[in-house]
């Protein structure tokens, strides 16, 4: 068995390969490179073949999306540790040496991020992830370093290693078997929040994750799905419903919903407000198919974890124009 198998999940993303791929080779440091392909239909199997005949090639039959895409071609790798990298990722030098280090020295940290800089402003923290992912009680998302739509220059104001609620799915170094004990992704979700949602899980079962800054990786973002195409919109209005549903304690799941609706109806608003109809619609659809998808759904053990932001992040930076304290 291999201590780290870096796992690519590719979909139509033979530019990436092209960009990206020679970064990871060149710095590996002894651990295997696969590519899982999640049945492309550009030439990125064709480009494999020719340029990386010896690349291990995991060949899934259709596209299962981001959660259904690694939960099975993860199946089929033994390895410690996985590292999840989406193929819009520059790696630098020494890498993967500080994260696995790290979780060598504490057996109780599940998952792991490095640091996410953007690559086409490397100065500048990135949406997925950037200096470690939190969440408000009402299940907002949002990073040190980023904020909505926010990004802050990375001064060295997070050079450090704190326990943070998610790591980003971007470059998601996790322990192999707390992955599979817990099986996995929620295929449900295809894509968009199945790493916060797999990372809340993993904190209801007692592990910790992770932020280092001794890594960092520059990411593209929007690379499959661009944060304009409405079928994003409704899958992170959907699966944010579906996350908490499943991770909530019982005395907070009706409240907690009934006020993520409300909240939910006011963004889709302001999205017809701004012109945005596709969007609008898609928050709409984004309700129903949640409430479709509730029998579907497995509630196991939520507690109430650490590192949940106890106010709204919402209030806090577009009404108080406050930034959280984490």
């Amino acid at each position: 068995m291999t201590k780290v198998a870096v796992v690519i999940l590719n979909y139509n993303g033979q530019k990436f390969l092209e960009t990206f791929l020679p970064s990871v080779i060149e710095n590996a440091d002894g651990y295997e490179i696969i590519i899982a392909d999640n049945a492309s239909t550009d030439g990125s199997l064709a480009f494999l073949q020719n340029h990386y005949p010896t690349l291990k090639t995991i060949q899934l039959p259709n596209n299962q999306g981001f959660a259904g895409g690694y939960n099975n071609a993860l199946k089929e790798i033994e390895a410690e540790y996985y590292v999840l990298l989406n193929s819009d990722v520059e790696v630098s030098a020494n890498w993967t040496k500080p994260i696995i280090d790290l979780m060598d020295t504490d057996k109780s940290i599940a998952a792991c991020q490095p640091k996410i800089r953007s690559y086409h402003q490397k100065t500048h923290f990135e949406y997925a992830g950037a200096a470690g992912g939190h969440i408000d009680w009402l299940g907002y998302p949002f990073c040190r370093g980023r904020i909505f739509d926010s990004y802050e220059e990375d001064k060295g104001q997070y050079d450090d290693t704190q326990e943070i609620f998610w790591a980003t799915g971007a470059c998601m170094f996790v322990r192999a078997d707390v992955f599979h004990q817990l099986s996995g992704f929620d295929a449900h979700f295809f894509a968009h929040m199945e790493e916060i949602d797999l990372c809340w899980r993993m904190k209801n079962n007692g592990h910790k994750i992770m932020y280092s800054s001794g890594s960092t990786v520059y990411h593209v973002g929007g690379g499959t799905l661009h944060k304009s195409n409405p079928r994003k919109t409704f899958l992170n209005y959907r699966n944010g419903l579906a996350m908490l549903y499943k991770n909530i304690p019982a005395d907070k799941l009706f409240s907690t919903i009934l006020f993520r609706l409300v909240l939910d109806g006011i963004s889709g608003i302001k999205l017809l407000v701004d012109g945005s109809f596709a969007d609008f619609l898609a928050v709409i659809k984004a309700h129903f198919a949640f409430y479709a998808m509730i029998p579907k759904l497995e509630r196991k053990s939520p507690k109430n974890v650490s590192k949940i932001y106890q106010k709204s992040i919402v209030w806090e930076y577009f009404v108080k124009k406050q930034k959280p304290i984490l």
